[in-house]
């Protein structure tokens, strides 16, 4: 089975000491039954048990500390972050959450030169602390330029921080908080540490109503001192954008851990419900909509592993990284949205009851597309990589499965956070033409036309300027590197024939949605409209296909895994 189970979880390659520290967080979970986790969750209660297994396990402190600063299996390693990531949203998005907004606020740390504060991290972790990203601020949100925490020089070297900072994670409990500001004399950008536990540090509320906490936080007269200083003027610009480079991949690991258990309680129920003297799943509509978010929860699964192996070869001279990132945060997490709006279509009232784990991911999978970035705000940084990957592709090595145990310690020296349009690329075109599906062949001559349009019929200036008709031109292009990586894992997961060609039958179907939104866009020109109208295909329609993935792939998965109460 290539989703998660964890009653078979398939540990792949990873070393002994990570194996077991998957094992045991499924373990700490189950044992602690779903039942507990929905009373913790509806009375909002903060998640010090879980904690303590982290500290207890030294789970964060070995996933999370790279081996220059720790020991043993300690390292950074995307793959296993990646695995751990899905275990943590299967359970549930406050369990997640306090994982992420420490990895957020770690970056900077280990992005720095000032290596006692590094050091300081990494005994933090070992005694099971959590750590937070203060970025964002009340009246700006992630606008970092309008940034109004400031550091004013005093007479003995030292300085005094004041301003307040909104919506930030683990800001009621984190002993370092990487907090961006500027020099009140310079308006240079900084980065320094800041911990909850000071007098000077007001901890002003809670900003939503869940588990987490979600801290508004103000620092008044706050001392820092050059032994807090993380990062300053240009290197804090780029130490902030690095970091959510890195930190946003992992909001579509969440988005596939919460729909792979909302899967399994879905096809678990509607399996054993009679309706009208039969099972709800021999409705025709009910099989559609089990196997188009089967298809479409196998696809995030796909590309988000794929682009993890190109975060792992990352480099100076190969950024590819950088866009598939962008579509994990923004296409993926999209994709987790509409494989639960599937599901709920099938189960319906159930969704709602107050016992089902699906009632925590049908309210918490709307988040993840709205954090470290909108999706329109990916979908403009996606837009900057279009030119160069249709039409200037460059010569790379070939990438295998990067799933070894190594510190990818790039990602803590990307360089400038500048020169995306330079930014190049593998011809798309080899990996599409290696594939010879139905819909696969489909979905070519869309692309095909796509590029044609971009020629011929290219954006005008007023147009490049106008966000709604970028989003729709971004999502079509999204499609065609989101097909790519999952045509390219494919062969590397040993993932079946029927499988890809249904995936890719929605993939057409989708394609010829935005082309329909772009060609009624107010600004499209007459052949802009002509070529999306040439965009709009039909599927290749194959019911023996269909049945196939339904009754191997779908309704096989009934009664493979219930949650323990």
């Amino acid at each position: 089975m290539f989703l998660f189970n964890p009653q078979d979880f398939d540990p792949g390659n990873l070393d002994e000491t990570s194996h077991e520290i998957m094992r045991k967080t499924i373990r700490f979970f189950e044992d602690k039954g779903k039942a507990s986790i929905k009373e913790d969750d509806q009375k909002r209660i903060w998640y010090a048990e879980f904690l303590e297994f982290v500290k207890k396990e030294q789970v964060f402190a070995t996933l999370l500390t790279p081996s220059p600063f720790g020991s043993g299996a300690q390292r950074w390693d995307t793959h296993r972050i990646a695995r751990f990531n899905e275990i943590l949203g299967f359970y549930g998005l406050a369990y997640w959450y306090t994982w992420q907004v420490s990895i957020l606020g770690l970056g900077p740390v280990w992005m720095s030169e000032n290596e006692g504060v590094k050091q300081r991290a990494a005994e933090l972790l070992r005694d099971g602390a959590v750590f937070a990203f203060g970025l964002s601020e009340r009246d700006h949100g992630a606008d970092v330029y309008s940034t109004e925490m400031t550091l004013t020089p005093q007479d003995d070297g030292t300085w005094l921080a004041n301003g307040s900072k909104y919506y930030i994670g683990n800001g009621n409990e984190a002993p370092l908080v990487s907090t961006l500001g500027k020099f009140a004399d310079t308006g240079e950008f900084v980065f320094f540490a800041a911990d909850f536990n000071h007098e000077k540090y007001e901890l002003v509320k809670n900003v939503v109503a869940s588990q987490n906490f979600v801290a508004e936080f103000a620092l008044h007269d706050y001392p820092v001192t050059e032994a807090d200083i993380i990062a300053r003027g240009d290197k804090a610009w780029d130490t902030a954008m690095n970091t959510v480079n890195i930190g946003k991949y992992n909001l579509g690991w969440s988005s596939i851990g919460m729909c792979t258990h909302a899967f399994h309680e879905s096809i678990n129920h509607a399996s054993g419900r009679i309706l009208y003297g039969n099972p709800v799943t021999d409705f025709p509509h009910v099989r559609n909509l089990f196997v188009d978010a089967y298809a479409r929860l196998v696809a995030m699964r796909l590309f988000a592993l794929r682009a993890a192996d190109y975060m792992r070869v990352g480099s100076t001279d190969d950024r590819r990284y950088l866009l598939y990132n962008a579509i994990v945060k923004m296409k993926v997490t999209t994709e987790g949205e509409e494989v639960i709006n599937l599901l709920w279509d099938v189960i319906a009232a159930k969704g709602f009851e107050k016992d089902t784990f699906f009632e925590i991911a049908a309210r918490d999978i709307r988040a993840l597309p709205k954090l470290e970035g909108t999706v329109h705000v990916n979908i403009a940084l996606i837009m900057k990589f279009m030119a160069n990957y249709f039409f200037k592709s460059a010569d790379f090595p070939e990438v295998g499965r990067q799933d070894h145990a190594a510190d990818d310690v790039f990602l803590f020296n990307q360089g400038p956070a500048r020169g995306l349009g330079k930014v190049r690329f593998h011809d798309y075109r080899q990996t599409y033409s290696g594939c010879d599906l139905p819909n696969v062949r489909v979905f070519r001559k869309q692309t095909a036309v796509l590029k044609r349009m971009l020629l011929l019929a290219r954006p005008g200036k007023d147009q490049l300027r106008d966000i709604d008709f970028l989003l729709a031109l971004g999502q079509m292009f999204t499609l065609v590197v989101y097909g790519q990586l999952i045509l390219e894992n494919a062969g590397i997961c040993d993932i079946d024939d029927d499988t890809i060609d249904q995936i890719f039958e929605f993939m057409v179907r989708d394609f010829s949605a935005y082309a329909l939104q772009l060609r009624d866009k107010p600004s499209a020109t007459r052949l802009q409209q002509w070529h999306c109208k040439d965009m709009i295909r039909r599927p290749a329609v194959d019911t023996d296909r269909f049945n196939r993935v339904w009754a191997e792939h779908v309704y096989s998965m009934r009664g493979s895994y219930t949650m323990n109460e």
